[in-house]
């Protein structure tokens, strides 16, 4: 499932094509994905500005002229494609799972493809998007000034269960995926079987900054493509070849010094990979 730095990924990469444009025609190609699309979905969407994109965890938020916002995810194996205008040959011939496309005032096209319907797209007032049950429980972002060590220090008192089960509740703090929570508790030294409670202020305040710092790295390299993901110019994400633990099991620890290598166990549901040696 794209992570946090591959949903801003796509973000930042459907900006130029969407943002302050009007939908002059949306192609709507099923009812439904991981849910039924909303009523009259296309028609409510065409002819619409686009006035704002932003992301809220791993959603996108399109902001829309009228007062209202589309939500969109990607579920496990979605994506979105652009097509400029410049570049069309057959503009009405789609692929199997392309499931919705918006066309802007312009003639661009971004194609939401998903192939196993894990994705949504729904719409709600924007002024209650605060309230919508996909984020009216929700943690603050990792990025965000609201999380802090101060924060995530509190929400870790009392918490018996493994810090990387607590960094992966949305709740807490909201897209943080696996890979990520991964990477950032090898390089602060924390064992992902360490009970969060058991983290002293020191370490939590060691952590903070360096989840930020995987996530923005990550961002920078594109993200990280292990199967589907792709950018919305089809390009790979590159940050998997930075890697430090996820999916290497049975490889030597980066450490300098360590002669360990890195092992793979089960965790609530997920592959956690990590340096028995270097995390305590």
């Amino acid at each position: 499932m794209p992570e946090l730095p591959e949903v801003e990924t796509v973000r930042r990469g459907i900006i130029p094509l969407l943002e302050g444009r009007a939908l002059s025609r949306v192609i709507q190609r099923r009812d439904t994905l991981r849910i039924p699309l909303p009523e009259n979905f296309a028609d409510r969407l065409t002819g619409r500005r686009i006035d704002k994109i932003t992301r809220r965890a791993k959603y996108l938020l399109f902001a829309l002229d009228q007062g209202e916002t589309l939500i969109c995810h990607l579920g496990m194996s979605g994506k979105m494609t652009l097509v400029a205008r410049a570049g069309r040959e057959t503009p009405d011939i789609f692929a199997k799972h392309d499931h919705v496309i918006l066309e802007n005032d312009q003639g661009d096209l971004v194609i939401f493809n998903d192939p196993r319907r894990f994705g949504l797209m729904t719409l709600c007032a924007t002024e209650e998007l605060d309230q919508h049950r996909l984020f009216c429980q929700m943690g603050p972002e990792p990025l965000g000034n609201a999380f802090h060590s101060d924060y995530l220090f509190d929400k870790m008192r009392g918490k018996r269960s493994p810090v990387k089960t607590v960094l992966l509740d949305q709740r807490v703090v909201v897209g943080l995926g696996n890979i990520y929570v991964c990477e950032a508790l090898y390089l602060a030294g924390i064992s992902p079987l360490r009970p969060a409670t058991d983290l002293d202020r020191e370490t939590v305040e060691r952590l903070v900054p360096i989840i930020r710092q995987v996530l923005a790295r990550a961002i920078e390299a594109g993200g990280s493509t292990l199967k589907d993901y792709a950018r919305v110019d089809g390009e790979l994400g590159y940050f998997q070849h930075e890697f430090k633990v996820y999916g290497r099991e049975g490889e030597a620890c980066h450490t300098t010094g360590c002669d360990h290598s890195i092992v793979r166990i089960p965790q609530s549901g997920r592959s956690t990979f990590y340096c028995p040696a270097c995390q305590d």
